[in-house]
């Protein structure tokens, strides 16, 4: 599978006729990432082409409405598509019983192999698998709210000419990789390093402590930009982020394609938003996200 996000809604508070609630899912390898379903996100998958099968983590930044109101839903078709694997859930602690109350909404059959794993404090390492790194990192909004960092292992990548020169061919290229050495020639004279991918997710705070340390050398960073900066009072006092401090973090973190999303229903039209980020100074790839989206992972640098 591509890694991509898979865009469900873009729309903060509330869904508008042109947006559906907030909602994303990663494809990473063969995770399926569900971040943030707000209402709708059942129905929302159905029309990305998203299985309740393909799922495999959910994280949850906070439970206002807009975030979670989705996951009710998307318990339910989890275990009437009678899904076989594990779905480990992510959500802060402090919000308990919200997440209880949604995943036992209505009557229904519980048959899904949902695996409880909230998020305290400040936050930290979640998930330590072969193929990556998840952490959680505390934000600043009016209620407890988390930003969630997938990070690859650092690798190397096998240079196919200096393996020619030395002779190394088929599965002894394994096995160089996984001894280290082969016939006198190391595994660092064949390959150079590989840097691992990185991606973040950031949604309703404002700027604070974790938002760099989130966004830091992300290839993708998908990010809350609920309004422009003729709002930034607002967005102050409602604890969110414009599209220009948005497009600063990136900027300043070193960002490669910035995925601007939740967008206020004030701003019927988001043309405004790609502007001021870059006005604040992005030079990247940049996406206003709009609903139903796929945008890859960018390619190795």
């Amino acid at each position: 599978m591509p890694r991509e996000l898979v865009v469900l809604g873009t729309a903060s508070q509330v869904p508008t006729r042109q947006r559906a609630h907030n909602g994303y899912v990663l494809r990473w390898d063969g995770e399926g990432i569900l971040f943030d379903p707000g209402e709708g996100s059942q129905r929302q998958m159905l029309h990305a082409g998203v299985a309740a099968h393909d799922l495999t983590r959910i994280c949850v930044t906070h439970f206002h409405g807009d975030h979670s109101l989705g996951l009710a839903g998307v318990f339910q078709r989890i275990s009437l598509d009678r899904v076989p694997h594990p779905i480990t859930a992510h959500y802060p602690a402090s919000g308990q019983a919200y997440f209880d109350r949604l995943r036992h909404a209505t009557a229904y059959r519980e048959a899904g192999d949902i695996r409880e794993e909230p998020v305290s404090g400040e936050g930290g390492l979640l998930a330590a698998t072969p193929a990556f790194t998840l952490e959680a990192r505390r934000l600043s909004h009016p209620v407890e709210s988390y930003g969630y960092r997938l990070t690859e292992p650092d690798g190397r990548r096998m240079v196919p000419e200096r393996l020619a020169e030395h002779g190394i061919a088929g599965p002894d290229i394994g096995r160089l990789q996984r001894d280290g050495e082969l016939r006198g020639v190391r595994l660092e004279e064949v390959s150079e390093p590989r840097r691992g991918q990185r991606f973040a997710f950031v949604m309703d705070t404002r700027m604070c402590p974790a938002v760099p340390e989130l966004a830091a050398g992300c290839d993708l960073l998908v990010i809350e930009s609920t309004f422009q900066e003729a709002d930034a009072g607002l967005a102050a006092e409602h604890g969110h982020l414009t599209a220009g401090q948005a497009a600063a973090a990136a900027r300043e973190a070193g960002v490669r394609h910035l995925v601007l999303t939740h967008f206020s229903q004030r701003y019927p039209e988001p043309d405004g938003f790609a502007a001021e980020a870059r006005a604040a100074g992005f030079e990247g790839e940049l996406t206003v996200a709009a609903d139903l989206m796929r945008v890859p992972v960018p390619r190795r640098a």
